[in-house]
């Protein structure tokens, strides 16, 4: 059995704002996605007999739960191919962080085993299966920085900075339903007329204050950080980044903070590592 790899970035949230709320209690955003350079890895093997295996289940997580396992069974289904697969996961990126993990993991299955398998859906198809699976899976698809709306599925492509990022991990695991559910989290922020980071007038976070109340080890983390730049919670949390012009900038910032913190330098990537032009 031949196993080929695969990249799984994650993203940050340059801004966060939550716009509203559907009758079905899906919240309604507005955000900026990009990715960075810190991946998973996916290794993938095609099977004959249709099976699919993840050969490094999550200890005590049901692997039919998986969202890999998942997203690979949805393909299945759509494409309608008698082909399988086994699935090998080498986590990089943090979980409960809001770096997106989970998503990309799923995203870099649906647009790999779609090669593999040669079943031939269009990005446009595949956006719609990964909506299935998680708001945040189409973007992966979609391998461009991006300002989503909507639940996070309507993509405009977005311009952002070259630039490098401090992620710092603190020790805490967000569980978004919890953050989306509280009472505290604002709904109500203004609507963008314009689709770019520059028209974004401050960049922020409408749910880093939930966050910080319920988990302020985050909060502390936010605020260290916050003493070398405009820090940032990504996503649910509970990752905070700081933009940085140079990798140099990055690396000075990080070594005075990693003392106390976990964390990681990256590069902002202008496109998915497994984005092709149509």
């Amino acid at each position: 059995m031949t196993f080929h790899a695969f990249p799984a970035p994650a993203k940050l949230n340059l801004s966060l704002h939550v716009v509203g709320r559907r009758a079905d209690g899906y919240h309604l955003l507005e955000t900026v996605f990009r990715f960075i350079d810190l991946c998973d890895t996916i290794e993938l093997a095609v099977r004959d007999d249709g099976a699919i295996v993840l050969d490094t289940p999550t200890p005590g997580v049901d692997p039919a739960l998986d969202l890999t396992v998942r997203a690979a069974r949805a393909l299945q289904a759509a494409s309608g191919t008698r082909l399988g697969a086994s699935i090998r996961i080498d986590k990089r990126i943090p979980m409960g962080g809001g770096l997106g993990g989970g998503s990309s993991d799923a995203a870099t299955v649906l647009l790999a085993l779609n090669r593999l398998w040669g079943c031939g859906l269009s990005r446009i198809a595949l956006q719609m299966l990964g909506l299935t699976l998680g708001a945040d899976v189409p973007v992966f698809i979609y391998g461009r920085p991006a300002f989503a709306s909507g639940i996070g599925e309507e993509l405009t492509t977005c311009v952002v900075p070259d630039a490098w990022y401090v992620v710092l991990h603190p020790d805490a695991h967000v569980p978004t339903a919890k953050i989306f559910a509280s009472e505290l989290l604002t709904r109500n922020s203004t609507i963008s007329i314009m689709r770019s980071l520059s028209d974004v007038t401050r960049r922020r976070n409408d749910m880093q204050s939930v966050v910080f109340q319920e988990f302020p080890q985050v909060a502390k983390c936010h605020q260290r950080l916050s003493e070398f730049g405009p820090a940032l919670m990504t996503g649910s949390g509970s990752c905070v980044f700081l933009e940085c012009e140079t990798e140099q900038q990055a690396n000075t910032v990080y070594r005075s903070v990693s003392d106390e913190y976990r964390g990681f330098v990256v590069k902002g990537l202008q496109d998915h590592p497994l984005y092709e032009t149509d």
